[in-house]
């Protein structure tokens, strides 16, 4: 077996017969924290070039729904992950920093962080650092059982072929798409919100990705979605979350996963709070549902 599936399988969290326990826990336990001194070094991730290193923030027991994980890492200068594929996930690559060369079907294009590539079930997708800096990196991943496939292509994508207008689909993080939302879920003040991607993108039960900005004095009140958990991934800045009656502190690198059926409101500290969230469904019947009775989201 070789190395990079070693370390990938270190790094793959719970099964989901315990995921129940992991949400029982007090949510400062359930708060994923980036922390390179935890990273694990891995040389041809999917017989790509180079080496990365990584570690989860969260793993399939952090939520009830089908996430499975959430990586964090870093790509090393000429480092990359090799083109494969996934028939039983939906997986999701960002950059939150620098330019990557994002593949997805043999199709090349360069893209200039922070910026994501979602890669539907089915498909072949991989990343290259080109660049001599080191590429800060976030990986999400949605399964339809809770289960992890991949079926590598031994293909680096180093030298790739670069179409100048992405032939997939792909988003940056651009605050200036942002729009200001006042008093969002009866909260104070003004946030700034996107949804980024939305729910026909996903052919799992992954339904969006939200950028939202808390600034300071601001804050977003409670809501509840009894179908419909989410993590959100702090990029930068800093707060206050709470999950049902628990609080805690945040800062850029946390990851905060929100079951089914949990309130949730979020409150701006020092510097403004930004996030990317994450929205997974129940199951694709709650999904279609879900989707079906918003012409706008609901936040």
């Amino acid at each position: 077996m070789r190395k990079e599936l070693l370390v990938f399988l270190a790094c793959l969290p719970m099964l989901p017969a315990v995921a129940a326990a992991q949400v029982a826990k007090p949510l400062a336990e359930r708060v994923g924290h980036a922390d390179p001194a935890r990273y694990r070094h891995s040389e041809a991730v999917h017989d790509g070039a180079g080496a990365m290193d990584f570690a989860p923030l969260l793993g399939a027991s952090a939520l009830s729904t089908n996430l499975l994980f959430v990586h964090r890492g870093v790509i090393q200068p000429h480092s990359g992950i090799g083109q494969h594929f996934h028939n039983q996930c939906e997986e999701m690559f960002v950059i939150l920093d620098g330019e990557a060369e994002f593949t997805v079907d043999g199709r090349t294009s360069r893209l200039k962080g922070p910026a994501g590539v979602p890669d539907r079930m089915g498909h072949a997708h991989g990343i290259y650092n080109p660049t001599d800096k080191p590429l800060q990196w976030l990986n999400i991943n949605v399964s339809m059982t809770k289960r992890y496939d991949a079926f590598n292509l031994k293909d680096t994508r180093v030298g790739a072929a670069i179409d100048p207008v992405p032939q997939f689909i792909s988003y940056r993080l651009d605050k200036s798409l942002l729009k200001a939302v006042q008093g969002m879920n009866g909260g104070t003040g003004t946030v700034q919100y996107r949804r980024a991607l939305d729910p026909s993108v996903f052919t799992t039960s992954w339904s969006y990705i939200d950028h939202l900005i808390v600034p300071p004095g601001a804050s977003v009140g409670s809501v509840t979605q009894p179908d419909m958990s989410e993590v959100y991934y702090v990029i930068s800045g800093d707060g206050s979350f709470t999950v049902g009656s628990e609080t805690v502190a945040v800062k850029a690198g946390d990851a905060i996963p929100v079951d089914l059926d949990q309130a949730r409101s979020i409150k701006g500290g020092q510097a403004p709070l930004e996030f990317l969230i994450v929205g997974v469904a129940r199951d694709l019947a709650a999904k279609e549902a879900w989707t079906a009775a918003r012409q706008e989201p609901r936040r």
